[in-house]
């Protein structure tokens, strides 16, 4: 499983690398990117907190490799747990104070409203929950920031069928699409609970 989720993480961890890279090379301010170049602080702390949050998050589903290293998934978790907050943090604040890009819509931001909110929502209980001593709901919890957290990537999979078959999607179909990349890792993030319960 790991290396699935490193799969579906690879995509936005490259987006990020280039946006990084756009913003410290001083590349040409066009439209589509003016936003990122007005106030760069979250985009930097987004793309650093989501890509740690999603790489080192993709360990914490190797049994095998934490039953060899029993310390990991606390250390680890020490790690996750600020990088997914700050990446559920800085994506509503972005969605809140940036420009709404042309192709977005209201349904988009919609979205990044409520899945942000719940990312956010989904770590603080989870870290609640391991407080109490609650494996089990820590565990549901967590895996429920994970998978939201890894939206971005499952949504390069809701839009390549549309786009080859139908080009860019419009402002609508776009917002579906994003959609239904959180849906689907919810869903998938659900099966794995109740599969472990």
């Amino acid at each position: 499983m790991p290396a699935a989720l490193l799969a579906l993480s690879a995509i936005p961890v490259l987006a990020g690398a280039v946006r990084l890279n756009e913003l410290a090379g001083g590349a040409e301010t066009t439209p589509e990117n003016a936003r990122f170049f007005a106030a760069p602080l979250p985009v930097v702390l987004h793309i650093f907190g989501a890509g740690l949050y999603s790489v080192l998050g993709a360990f914490q589903f190797a049994p095998g490799f934490r039953r060899r290293r029993p310390g990991w998934h606390r250390a680890a978790g020490r790690l996750l747990v600020p990088s997914g907050f700050v990446a559920a943090l800085t994506g509503l604040w972005m969605a809140l104070f940036f420009t709404l890009p042309e192709h977005d819509g209201e349904l988009v931001l919609g979205f990044r409203l409520v899945f942000g909110v719940a990312m956010a929502v989904s770590i603080v209980l989870g870290f609640a929950a391991i407080r109490r001593r609650d494996v089990v709901r820590h565990r549901a919890w967590m895996i429920r920031g994970y998978a939201i957290g890894l939206g971005a990537g499952t949504q390069v999979l809701t839009h390549l069928p549309w786009t080859l078959l139908f080009g860019d999607p419009g402002e609508f179909p776009r917002g579906l699409l994003m959609g239904a990349g959180w849906v689907i890792n919810l869903v998938v993030a659900e099966r794995i609970i109740r599969a472990g319960s």
